[in-house]
């Protein structure tokens, strides 16, 4: 009899754990979609500023500003899935997570490179802009 309430309880705190994390994932999910959404609004506003006063520039801080913005969407999605795999641990979730980590680690990484390639272009004509004054260079 002992060992039943045991198990009863065991169940309720399993399912109420569940409960705890789903709740985490959603949050983290909509996270994710709320940094993104906040990377398009500074897009928009960078894209216009841009057109307004200089149509004839390059368009590289903008695009350097939306890459962080989708680096770090793309490592929230990541967390949630991994959370939404810790509550139910099957063998299929474990094999969806994996080709989403793949694709989201690839596409972490080239989002990266991109941006650290961007960077290194972009700091040697700051640093050369007769506009750039030694506060510009930091």
């Amino acid at each position: 009899m002992n060992q039943r309430m045991e198990a009863g309880l065991f169940d309720q705190v399993e399912e109420h754990v569940r409960s705890h994390v789903e709740w985490l994932r959603l949050l983290v999910e909509a996270l994710g979609a709320l940094v993104v959404a906040a990377g398009v609004a500074v897009v928009i506003v960078g894209l216009v500023r841009h057109l307004l006063a200089r149509p004839d520039d390059h368009f590289i801080p903008i695009r350097l500003a939306f890459a962080r913005y989708l680096t770090l969407a793309l490592e929230l999605q990541l967390a949630a899935d991994i959370l939404s795999t810790s509550v139910a641990p099957t063998w299929d979730r474990i094999g969806k997570l994996a080709a989403i980590a793949v694709i989201r680690t690839v596409l972490n990484h080239f989002l990266t490179k991109e941006i650290n390639d961007e960077r290194a272009r972009v700091e040697p004509a700051r640093q050369r802009s007769p506009a750039s004054g030694p506060a510009a260079t930091d």
